[in-house]
């Protein structure tokens, strides 16, 4: 961490040693007791020395540094299907994710409603699920952000 051991620890400096002592823990390193032990020592560790002393026994890791290309990982985008939601080099974002999701739970919720109401004539839940799958699709078509506007608020504020 740092040259001096004397200098007090920052809560960054505690999360980031907790984060390590995680990653030693899930590859084996550590049992459950030391990594509970070592962790509440972690966060009433005052000193860089203190925490540099809960690590000292521990291979040096860099949590950034990113897995061998050999494992392949599929990402919660896929949905078992990549060739539809996801196309390689592609993916949903978070946003997007978030905005269909959502679609998905209101549409659920009115089709629940009208399942219950006992109006089996009157398919009024298509028009809630229709009218809003539509207008998300088209943003998505046209490439458009459904955050966009608070984007563009975000930004204006960060210019002033």
């Amino acid at each position: 961490m740092a040259s001096d051991p004397r200098i007090r620890a920052s809560d960054a400096d505690r999360d980031r040693t907790a984060a390590l002592l995680r990653e030693h823990h899930a590859a084996g390193r550590l049992t459950a007791e030391e990594f509970n032990e070592r962790l509440d020592k972690a966060y009433a560790a005052k000193t860089l020395g203190d925490l540099d002393q809960l690590l000292s026994d521990l291979p040096g890791i860099d949590l950034y540094h990113l897995p061998d290309h050999s494992v392949e990982r599929r990402g919660p985008t896929s949905f078992g299907l990549p060739w539809l939601l996801a196309p390689r080099g592609l993916g949903i974002s978070p946003a997007w994710r978030a905005a269909w999701g959502s679609w998905a739970t209101v549409s659920l919720v009115a089709f629940l409603a009208w399942l219950l109401s006992g109006h089996p004539g009157s398919l009024w839940f298509l028009w809630v699920a229709g009218v809003y799958g539509i207008v998300l699709c088209g943003r998505w078509v046209s490439s458009g952000s459904p955050h966009r506007d608070r984007e563009r608020r975000r930004d204006r504020r960060r210019q002033r």
